[in-house]
């Protein structure tokens, strides 16, 4: 059954109360609106004529800003360079309650420039260090992030494959937060190949669950929910999985057993942009609110219902959520 307004108002009271951190490849994303009517005389490309430009959190920032969104104490570490986009992100968690923690490299603030024209991206523009300079000396997190972690509810690693995360910081993170009895989940990136194991929860889209697996997958074949369930499980041991179905919803599994696909909330979509985001954050902290992994999964998927119907990277805040789940 999909989660009612009361269920619903009961859990954000409770998320209210939580304390989460967000660990991983921050971003600034920079959206550049404008039209185009004319082709340029200089090469069959379109001229944008600019109208605004408008700035958000990425990455696991974005993470971060949709558990703050729905009420709860957020803290995300990342990469934030010493430049104008570094200064740009920090000045954006903190108006959005978010409290950022940077973690010292080499690297400049990733920044994902998109360009849209009547609502339309046309395309995107990336600025970023080579991955090298994001990676983190795993001995200088007791230092950055031993004590927020203990005064945690719940730890995140997001991992956008940019370099800061790799195996010998999620081993460092995992340690921390089972030392301190915490919650850990992952958004993994397969092409990583993280050698992580044990967690609490991951929420691989369905290609991703495909490459986790190792399992090749077949188009003529119906997804094979068992056997990638039962197959992450022997490699991970994972309590909680999610996989995000894109269209066909979410896929819920409990130590390696397949259980139920929740179908999707959403009613109109303009842009999926952030909306793994979305779901992982409203998962986590409904899991730690006190759900079960269906109720979590219902929050979730009608979260992420509310933002994919908002252009651009986007959050959802509990009178949205309420609102959208009412009508």
């Amino acid at each position: 059954m999909p989660i009612t307004p009361d269920q619903t108002r009961v859990l954000l009271e409770k998320i209210s109360k939580l304390r989460i951190l967000v660990v991983g490849d921050v971003m600034l994303d920079h959206y550049i609106w404008g039209d185009a009517t004319r082709i340029s005389p200089e090469a069959p490309v379109p001229v944008v004529d600019i109208a605004r430009d408008s700035w958000t959190a990425g990455g696991a920032a974005n993470v971060a800003l949709n558990l703050a969104a729905l009420g709860a104490h957020t803290a995300v570490a990342g990469c934030i360079g010493h430049d104008d986009a570094g200064k740009k992100l920090k000045t954006i968690l903190y108006e959005q309650n978010v409290q950022p923690i940077p973690i010292p490299s080499g690297g400049a603030t990733i920044v994902k420039t998109r360009v849209l024209v009547q609502h339309q991206q046309l395309c995107r523009l990336d600025r970023e260090s080579p991955p090298a300079s994001y990676k983190v000396p795993p001995d200088s997190l007791d230092l950055l992030l031993g004590k927020v972690i203990h005064g945690t509810d719940a730890v995140i690693i997001s991992d956008y494959a940019k370099g800061m995360i790799d195996d010998a910081l999620v081993e460092k993170i995992t340690r921390l937060a089972r030392d301190a009895g915490k919650f850990i989940a992952l958004d993994p990136k397969p092409r990583r190949k993280l050698a992580f194991h044990d967690l609490d929860l991951i929420t691989p889209n369905k290609k991703e669950s495909f490459q986790l697996a190792g399992i090749e997958p077949d188009p003529h074949a119906p997804y094979p929910s068992a056997q990638i369930c039962a197959r992450l499980h022997e490699l991970y041991h994972t309590r909680h999985l999610v996989i995000t179905l894109g269209e066909d919803g979410m896929l819920l599994s409990e130590n390696g057993q397949a259980g139920k696909t929740i179908p999707t909330a959403a009613r109109e979509v303009f842009d999926v942009s952030g909306a793994g985001d979305t779901a992982l954050a409203a998962i986590v902290l409904a899991l730690r609110a006190g759900a079960d992994l269906e109720t979590a999964a219902h929050f979730a998927n009608a979260a992420s219902g509310v933002v994919v119907g908002k252009i651009g990277t986007a959050t959802v805040t509990p009178a949205e959520l309420l609102a959208y789940i009412s009508s």
